[in-house]
């Protein structure tokens, strides 16, 4: 009998487990409006204010106009990982109206273009996935390590690729 109500405790532990796991990420999701609302920051290029190893918390505001200073999610074609790094210039087409952003990493010598898609000079908002709403010191070094353990792997041990370097740059 006893071994029954471990087993039945065991059980309905594993499934509550396992629905945080599923609900908690749709719940952030939904709340958020985008598909990956924490990212783990995997280079030192916006140190000192948000460092490698920290858990970045993004919202979408896609309804507001971006701002220099504040610090986005985005995408560029070529990358596994989406970037995490400051607006320093918003520019609005005097006769389309049409937005362009540049960005750059804080500890980064230089603006972003050379990250950019070949040819493109700016961002447009669609290549924003969200805007940094805050972020949770050290939370994301499981990802860091798994990262860095993965590319070794890919590597025969060495972490850098070219990738790392640019971003890191």
């Amino acid at each position: 009998m006893k071994i029954r109500h471990v087993l039945t405790q065991s059980i309905t532990f594993l499934v509550m487990v396992v629905a945080l796991l599923v609900l908690v990420p749709e719940g952030m999701m939904l709340a958020t409006g985008v598909k990956s609302p924490a990212m783990s920051v995997l280079s030192e290029s916006m140190e000192p204010a948000i460092k490698k190893g920290d858990m970045v918390f993004v919202h979408n505001m896609s309804n507001e106009p971006f701002r220099e200073g504040e610090v986005v999610l985005f995408k560029v074609d070529g990358f596994e990982h989406p970037i995490v790094h400051r607006v320093i210039k918003v520019y609005e087409h005097r006769d389309t109206g049409e937005i362009r952003i540049l960005t750059k990493g804080d500890n980064n010598s230089m603006d972003d273009r050379f990250l950019y898609a070949s040819g493109q000079l700016w961002l447009q908002p669609h290549d924003i996935i969200g805007r940094v709403a805050g972020y949770l010191p050290y939370a994301g070094w499981p990802s860091v390590f798994i990262s860095e353990a993965y590319k070794m792997l890919l590597n025969g041990g060495s972490t850098t690729t070219p990738e790392v370097l640019w971003v890191t740059m």
